[in-house]
Parts: structure tokens; sequence; C-alpha cells
């Protein structure tokens, strides 16, 4: 009978291991339908770290652009996700990084383009490059809705709902394409909000690339007034930037090459303050972006020494 115990127990530890491995990775918490004034309906996707229910610590909190297409491919446009829970457990494990809860913002659908297009830059912009945008927008552009509602609404019920740390220095915003304009034009308007920024495979052309053309002057122009008016001092703050170089992120480079300039000239320290990177032969899709979400996560998010 000593043995028919023993085996049981063992059935019964083999039996609790997916509970055990499941809490270990995270819980996930969905809101389906999301009033946000000026906007269409919002719905988010949450990851909190392994441990959050078992104790009293206080979070970081990462907001990320695209929340369906990071957790649950079966959620996701094409069946592929950035798997950014995963990315950030991987970063947890360096020592470099903290647990974070990370708040995915789902794309609404057709409105994405007029909800993630920088409304400043939209309303500076003229000839080929405004044309390129008009012939896109399907109605207004709502993103400084969406940043005010980022900042506010957002910000605020998600700092009186869960345990976390809502200074600058806690609260980072990434996001790929569009969405990696859009973290960018967060980080610039809002630098007393967001401390750290990953704009990931940013859409530069802002537009359909072979209306724009390769390299625009205009553009270029506008995207080097656009960082040099608003990108201030660095103050402890953290930029990461980076592209592919194939299928759409074949484009961006003469972009962030003149953005990386007018980084570095505003006095920002690559490696410390800001970094950028080309990834050859990656991609613009999220299979790509997974694979070097940890990086970004390791750099971008790394405790300050």
């Amino acid at each position: 009978m000593r043995w028919l115990g023993g085996l049981l127990a063992l059935i019964g530890a083999l039996l609790a291991a997916p509970a055990l491995a499941a809490e270990d990775a995270g819980r996930f918490l969905e809101y389906e339908r999301v009033e946000a004034a000026g906007l269409p309906v919002q719905r988010l996707s949450i990851w909190l770290p392994p441990g959050y229910d078992r104790g009293n610590r206080r979070y970081a909190v990462l907001y990320m652009h695209d929340g369906h297409n990071l957790f649950d491919p079966a959620k996701s446009n094409f069946n592929k996700v950035w798997a950014a829970d995963k990315a950030m457990l991987a970063a947890m494990r360096t020592g470099k990084v903290e647990p974070h809860i990370i708040v995915g913002v789902w794309a609404p659908g057709r409105d994405r383009y007029r909800q993630y297009l920088p409304q400043s830059v939209y309303q500076a912009a003229s000839g080929t490059p405004r044309a390129a945008m008009d012939a896109m927008i399907e109605g207004p552009v709502v993103s400084e809705a969406y940043l005010n509602w980022l900042t506010g609404p957002l910000k605020q019920w998600v700092d009186a709902s869960f345990r976390t740390r809502p200074g600058r220095d806690d609260t980072a915003i990434v996001g790929s394409s569009m969405g990696g304009l859009m973290s960018c034009y967060a980080f610039l308007e809002r630098p007393e909000v967001y401390g750290r920024a990953g704009c990931v495979s940013s859409h530069w052309p802002a537009a359909d690339p072979r209306v724009v053309g390769e390299a625009n002057p205009e553009l270029i122009r506008l995207w080097e007034s656009w960082f040099d008016q608003r990108l201030g001092r660095p103050v402890g703050r953290r930029l990461w930037l980076d592209h592919g170089t194939a299928t759409l992120d074949a484009f961006y480079a003469p972009y962030q090459q003149a953005i990386d300039a007018r980084i570095a000239a505003r006095g920002w320290q690559k490696g410390t303050d800001w970094e950028s990177r080309v990834y050859a032969g990656a991609e613009h899709e999220e299979n790509a972006w997974a694979r070097r979400l940890p990086e970004v996560f390791s750099w971008l998010l790394a405790k300050k020494q």
C-alpha cells in the first residue's frame, strides 16, 4: 500500500505541473469593449508577470500597440505574434530587466492608420507626402485623441487597478510599423509620461512608399524637424529604433539615417541614451519582431545602474 500512496502522490504532482507552469508564465486579462472619447471602441490584452498574485510588489508598465498581435496567434491578424510575454520572461532571466506589466492595446481594424499616424507630422506635411497620407486616411486623424486617452484615462485606470509604479522612468511604450511611429510620437509629445520608447520597424514613409518615393526629401526634412523640435535632452530617458532590410523595411534606411543624425546632434549618446539597429534580411512582420524582441527589451528596459 505504501507504494500505491507514493504512486498517487507522483500522479498528483504530474497533474499539478501544468497549472504551476501556467502560473510561472504569468497571467492574461482581456477587456473586449473599452470606450475612449473621440476614438473607435478599444480593446485590451494585459499580461501580469509571474508572482503578481503572490505578493505586494509594484511593477513598471509597458504599453504596446497592436495588442491583438502580441500574445495569442488565434487572436492575431496573420496567425503569428510578437510573443511579448515570452520576450519579457527572457529579458527578466538576464537579470537586467525587472518584471513589467504589459498592456496591449488592440488596433481598431481599418481605423488603425488614422489612430497611429502622428497628428503633428500629418498637420505639418505638404506636397507628395501629404497627398499620400490623405489617400490612405478614412476619416479624421485621431492620434492626438489616442495619445490623450493613453496618457489620461487608460493610464489612470491601469495605475488604479494594478500595483504599478506610475512614474516616467517606469512607464514605457513600444510598437512596430505605424505603431513604431505612434511610439515615437508618444515619446516626443509626452516626455513627462514615457521614459522609454521602442520604435520597431517604424514606417517612416508614413504612407504607401511607392507613392512617396524612395528617400523623399520633403519627408526627410519633416522628420528631421520633428525630432529637432521635440526630442529635447535625454534626462534619463531611453529610445530604441530599428529596422530590417527586406519587404517594407527595405524603404526605411534613408529616413532612419537622417533621424539618427538629428538624435546625435541633440546630444544623445548612442548606446546609453538611444540605440539604432539594422537587422540584415529581416522582413516587416511579426516573426521578425519576435526574434529580436528579447534584445529590444533587454536594452530598452534595463534597470538603471
